[in-house]
């Protein structure tokens, strides 16, 4: 039935065995990031740091495996939530969308059970408001610096609650915010979020926009501000739902917004829109490179309060996989029976693997019945919620298991004809996306990998671009090589007969790029139609099938990196500013500093009984070209 705050959750861990608790003094300020780092990326446990500098602990990696998710959710599997939601749409619909008067007369029950869960508002003080401030002072919690160019100090698991000023609608969504000063913070909501829809039309109205940040609470709050619900469906319902009770609201101190009574921490404020944007980040974000600078609203503090046993939770993002990771997952078995209902009722799973950190892959399985039913799906995601977003959409059919990546790339081996199944196209993407020539717009590719009826032509004789054979492969390697002498560095040939080759960017223009890859796409491969090859930046760790997704994903846009010719080309390079031809910024990739890894490598005995575990950022160290938060020119 939930918890009533954090340290009811963090009670239930321990009785768990999946909480460590830090007692000797961390800093905020880098440590506590690269600790977590490491532990995430090696299944370690939730960690509880009670020595930060600050009166509140401060727990993190609290979501980082099944398990945990599954316990914040009050279930022993998350996949328990997932079929109570598919349960209910079935009850409310009766399966279908043409329903009959009966059933839903029928469901009548049910929907009023359900309505139980609704939030409710409270006259009394809350759990929240125990303890309030004197002087709000955001310098009084333990913000987390997580990586060394960071602009600041970010607040990353924040359950942001606004309204709409005109139809009272509100919102809680996840927003970072970087801490400017002790009473100020930056709001960094992208314009896609219904908190920017919000802050417009507060702004039209010529007025102060109310904003209440919560922190903590029962964990699902923090869940259902990630999730991926439609505009004006209120994230508290959900809430309700995941932890068979309402949530319990009570009036802020000195805004005219509600929030949930048992949150540990409640910054009260407001954004005035007529100030002008202010310079946020950068930023190490989970596309595992820096967000860069750009100009967001100030949130303005008015009042903080907190519970007497109130716990700051924090989380960190980066180079794949990380805490959100587990998240995402959650939300693939919670939401895959509204998608099938709403967008395409013949998915039967669907998977965001961690290398495409959320937006840039989705794979996804589907009953295929009838010809072309492949590319229908792929067209009805594209522009479905926040599916809009994706990248790159991979569809199989039969038997293929999406979570085997093995069978995923012999089911597009087997099954796809080259451009005859690949769709390449426009459209929006994640704001985040570094890789195309325009903000937040750009190239997308759709793979149809579904076994081809007859009426959709045969497979056979189609162009082989996978499972080139060895002399094939070091063929077409040697003649790049010799004809591009000072760019490739090395090549690798890969277990699926693709054709890795590592490329210095560093002096590489545009021009020069632009004829490498049509030299790479038409050099002919003895004994066969073609290879594949993929273009990886120098340093890219190529045995590392994760590393090498994660760069083929999130560097390429399809419309500008994809080249089919006698070969296929795909340029996951680094796009450089300047002389390499690009019109944005590019990032780095995110990693701490030698000096933070030293430091805990130091002091990990003194921290913990379990054997010393490596800095991931050492895996991609490599991969880091300058000294700040993005590439020069």
């Amino acid at each position: 039935m939930g918890y009533s705050g954090m340290a009811a959750f963090i009670e239930r861990l321990e009785e768990e065995g999946e909480l460590i608790r830090v007692e000797q003094p961390v800093s905020t300020s880098l440590e506590i990031a690269e600790i977590a780092d490491r532990m995430v990326k090696n299944g370690g446990k939730a960690l509880l740091f009670t020595n930060n500098g600050t009166r509140f602990p401060l727990m993190i990696n609290a979501f980082a495996s099944q398990k945990r998710m599954a316990m914040a959710l009050s279930r022993d599997n998350p996949d328990e939530a997932g079929a109570e939601i598919e349960s209910l749409f079935d009850e409310l619909t009766g399966g279908s969308a043409g329903k009959s008067l009966i059933k839903k007369l029928a469901s009548l029950p049910l929907m009023l059970h359900y309505a139980r869960l609704m939030p409710h508002k409270k006259r009394r003080k809350g759990r929240c408001q125990q303890n309030i401030m004197e002087r709000p002072d955001l310098s009084s919690l333990p913000v987390l610096k997580c990586w060394p160019h960071d602009g600041g100090p970010f607040i990353t698991l924040p359950a942001v609650h606004t309204f709409h000023p005109e139809t009272g609608k509100r919102n809680c969504g996840m927003y970072r915010m970087q801490v400017y000063d002790s009473l100020t913070a930056g709001m960094h909501w992208h314009r896609h979020k219904t908190g920017a829809a919000h802050y417009r039309a507060w702004k039209e109205r010529g007025q102060p926009m109310p904003v209440a940040v919560t922190l903590g609470g029962d964990p699902v709050y923090t869940y259902s501000a990630t999730a991926p619900l439609p505009e004006n469906i209120d994230e508290l319902i959900l809430a309700g739902f995941l932890r068979r009770k309402r949530v319990s609201l009570v009036r802020c101190l000195t805004q005219p917004l509600w929030v949930p009574s048992d949150a540990d921490i409640v910054i009260e404020g407001y954004i005035d829109t007529g100030e002008d944007l202010r310079t946020e980040g950068p930023f190490g974000d989970h596309t595992g490179l820096y967000s860069l600078t750009d100009k967001y609203p100030v949130f303005r503090v008015t009042a903080i309060s907190y519970a007497d046993d109130a716990i700051y939770p924090a989380t960190i993002v980066g180079v794949p996989p990380q805490e959100d990771v587990w998240i995402g997952e959650t939300t693939e078995r919670l939401f895959l029976s509204p998608i099938k209902l709403t967008m395409a009722p013949e998915v039967k799973d669907l998977h965001m693997p961690p290398a495409g950190v959320a937006h840039n892959l989705v794979l996804v399985k589907i009953d295929k019945q009838y010809p072309g039913q492949g590319m229908k799906v792929l067209n009805s995601l594209f522009g479905a919620g926040q599916m809009m977003f994706s990248k790159y959409i991979v569809v199989v059919d039969g038997t293929t298991d999406i979570r085997d990546y093995d069978a995923v790339i012999n089911a597009v081996a087997a099954n796809c004809r080259g451009e005859q199944d690949i769709m390449v196209m426009s459209g929006p993407l994640d704001v985040l996306d570094h890789a195309s020539d325009s903000f937040s717009f750009g190239g997308k590719c759709g793979i149809d990998a579904t076994v081809k009826s007859e009426e959709e032509g045969s497979v056979s004789g189609r162009r082989e671009l996978l499972f080139a054979d060895e002399s094939a492969m070091q063929s077409v390697a040697g003649r790049v090589k010799s004809r591009f002498p000072d760019s490739v560095v090395s090549w690798q040939t890969g277990r699926y007969g693709a054709l890795m080759i590592a490329v210095d960017t560093t002096d590489l223009g545009r021009e020069e790029r632009e004829e490498m890859k049509l030299f790479a796409s038409e050099v002919e491969a003895p004994g066969r139609a073609g290879v594949t090859i993929v273009m990886l930046e120098e340093g890219t760790d190529m045995s590392d099938n994760l590393i090498v997704l994660w760069q083929i994903t999130g560097n390429t846009d399809p419309h500008r990196d994809l080249l089919f010719g006698n070969n296929m080309v795909i340029d996951a390079t680094f796009k450089r500013p300047g002389r390499g031809g690009f019109s944005r910024r590019w990032p780095e990739v995110v990693a701490s500093d030698i000096e933070t890894v030293k430091r805990v490598d130091e002091r990990w005995s003194e921290l913990f009984e379990i054997p010393l575990i490596d800095s991931p950022s050492r895996r991609v160290a490599s991969l880091k070209k300058g000294s700040g938060a993005e590439l020069s020119g």
